[in-house]
């Protein structure tokens, strides 16, 4: 069989903080437990297809730059066919257990609905040898509802029943392929889920029909023998003026609203929650406290810019906060950390695939480290407990309760007279999450 990456020749192994080797993991020990689990089960990484096989390297201003190998072959099936062993090629290389697909990166649309789910068949079927071949599974699965020409106006919520049906048809095929997988989560993202301008839009409406989209799913994946979770990816403005999936808060409403929130979690991204104007560490601990942190999309956007730029993850401080808020709930069931994740543009070596991956993959590591010792030594959770100590006896527990009325309240403000002030001690809980980060010693 072909090789698509000739200079790595074995796995990329672990070699520890002192190595210099640029194709070796100086933090990420798969082996090694961290509360008594082995890491990679804590971070359970998952490639993503589209960004790292599918990518061209183009962007709103360039037409493509890499040329991949693997991608070249007349026949549409003969590129899909390469793409997959060049995938679980670099799967086993790098070191990872899981990955994650849409449609059409894996099989090519066809002329009509019949070919296009042949396609997609026979490819499932080839990738489900890889995997028992490999050990390499599923994450979770999800549609390409989005660059089609036909989902111009939405797909779910676009105001043609014809076009909603073809997007109905994609969501049917994938939630069979994720079941054939085995994938423990399929996702909706709504690429194209929102409107342009509110003067040709009836927003009531597009909601309406999205929701019941997600609901078919469910009642779909019921028959199907889908025993993993759904979960939504919030997503801001790009490349819709408004979308109806914004961010974490709004997607948890939405989901309320429409009586959905028992069947789906969400899946967060790092660059589609600094797009809505959050940080990462916001939109998982909103998701976190609702119960419906599923799942991740490990990535960064560009502060100067203002689009979707998906570059690895390389912030430590910001992965920290997020490894803290996943410990904190116990971790992952039926999602992971998905590298949602490509190479610059310029950078046009297969090798830079690995040492994107193997430098976000000892960022999140090393973040795990870092967020684990801080949980153990109780230095923020201790601080954040006393600062709400009052809400746990006295008026303030009276409250959460329900047994305080206005008049109550207004009588012990008056006995009580005015409150004095208590830091929020910022500074020197920036100062403390500093010193872990990096000045602490991590065993």
């Amino acid at each position: 069989m072909r090789t698509y990456f000739p200079e790595i020749k074995h796995p990329v192994r672990y070699e520890g903080p002192d190595t210099r080797n640029p194709l070796a993991f100086r933090w990420y020990d798969p082996a090694r437990k961290v509360r008594g689990i082995p890491m990679a089960d804590h971070l359970k990484f998952s490639v993503a297809y589209w960004h790292a096989f599918c990518g061209a390297g183009a962007d709103p201003f360039g037409l493509p730059s890499l040329g991949r190998a693997w991608r070249q072959d007349r026949d549409p099936m003969g590129i899909a066919a390469k793409t997959l062993d060049a995938a679980f090629e670099f799967f086993v290389k790098i070191g990872v257990r899981y990955y994650c697909f849409h449609d059409r990166d894996m099989a090519p649309e066809g002329k009509n609905v019949g070919e296009t789910r042949r396609n997609l068949e026979t490819m499932v079927g080839r990738a489900r040898t890889k995997q028992d071949e490999t050990g390499v599974r599923l994450m979770w699965g999800t549609a390409a509802l989005a660059a089609n020409p036909r989902y111009t106006h939405g797909a779910g919520t676009n105001p043609d029943p014809l076009v909603f049906a073809h997007a109905a048809g994609q969501v049917r095929q994938m939630i069979d392929a994720t079941v054939a997988l085995g994938g423990t989560g399929y996702v909706f993202w709504g690429g194209r889920e929102g409107y342009s301008t509110l003067l040709n839009t009836d927003m009531k409406q597009e909601r309406l029909q999205y929701a019941r989209l997600l609901e078919m799913a469910v009642e779909y994946g019921a028959r199907a023998g889908f025993s993993g979770m759904f979960f939504v990816e919030p997503k801001p403005r790009e490349p819709s003026t408004h979308q109806y999936d914004f961010d974490a808060a709004t997607t948890l409403g939405f989901l309320r609203e429409f009586g959905l929130l028992d069947h789906f979690m969400l899946n967060i991204e790092a660059n589609h929650a600094t797009l809505a104007g959050h940080t990462f560490e916001h939109e998982l601990q909103v998701a976190a406290d609702a119960g419906k942190l599923g799942s991740m999309d490990i990535n960064r956007g560009d502060p100067t810019l203002g689009w979707d730029t998906d570059q690895f993850p390389t912030d430590l401080p910001s992965a920290t906060m997020a490894v803290l808020i996943v410990l904190r709930q116990g971790g992952f069931r039926y999602g992971g950390l998905n590298f949602d994740a490509k190479v610059r543009r310029g950078s046009f070596d297969t090798v830079d695939l690995f040492h994107a991956h193997i430098g976000a993959m000892d960022t999140m590591a090393r973040a795990l480290l870092v967020a684990d010792r801080i949980i153990k030594d109780g230095v923020l959770d201790g601080f954040v407990s006393d600062r709400y100590a009052g809400w746990r006896t006295g008026i303030g527990g009276k409250v959460l309760k329900g047994k305080a009325t206005l008049p109550e309240l207004e009588e012990h403000a008056a006995r009580c007279g005015e409150p004095g002030l208590t830091s929020g001690r910022q500074e020197m809980l920036e100062s403390i999450l500093n010193d872990y980060l990096y000045c602490s010693r991590i065993e």
